[in-house]
């Protein structure tokens, strides 16, 4: 069965993870799809759970045998992208795929499966409350979050391609808005 496809995208700091997590467990019929990195694994972090961590001539490789539905240099040196064997290992089990992208990922994702998919970019209240959550994730050397805080303010005008957006200005409001739009586009 080819299935649907959630496609949450957002700048970093703005609670697409955290809503992706809540609708994961609200609708069981969607697994997440874990991405592939080249960055480092935090100390919390999983492989094959959080992503597929590989190394930078690994990844090229994979791009070179185009084994990836998308990818993208997101920062310099710094790969993301989505393994299709990922994509079609969930619609083999019966599910629908769930994405936790950057806007760009998320906007490849949108244009190649057009109506199979809904895409949401979750939106920050402002760019101050941007800045205040990335600092409390206490990750980033300053250097990385000046670069995070640069790059946030360009991925704010992806908006205009989603399907729907969302302001997580009360992350109560923002959950039950997205879980509504999941319900709606899998007629559930």
């Amino acid at each position: 069965m080819e299935g649907k496809l959630i496609i949450v995208s957002a700048p970093s700091g703005s609670g697409k993870t955290t809503i992706v997590k809540h609708l994961i467990k609200e609708f069981p019929q969607l697994s997440f799809s874990v991405s592939a990195t080249n960055r480092p694994k935090r100390a919390e972090e999983t492989d094959g759970k959080d992503y597929y961590f590989l190394d930078t001539d690994e990844f090229k490789s994979r791009i070179n045998n185009n084994e990836f539905v998308e990818w993208e240099e997101v920062y310099d040196g710094r790969f993301y992208g989505t393994l299709k064997k990922e994509i079609e290992k969930i619609w083999e089990k019966g599910n629908h795929v769930i994405f936790d992208v950057d806007v760009v990922g998320g906007n490849n994702l949108k244009k190649m499966y057009g109506e199979k998919a809904l895409s949401i970019f979750i939106k920050p209240p402002s760019i101050d409350i941007l800045k205040q959550r990335l600092w409390q994730r206490a990750t980033e050397s300053e250097d990385s979050f000046n670069a995070r805080v640069a790059k946030a303010k360009h991925e704010l005008e992806y908006e205009k391609n989603a399907d729907v957006v969302v302001v997580n200005d009360q992350l109560s409001k923002a959950l039950e808005e997205s879980s509504n739009l999941v319900k709606n586009f899998l007629e559930i």
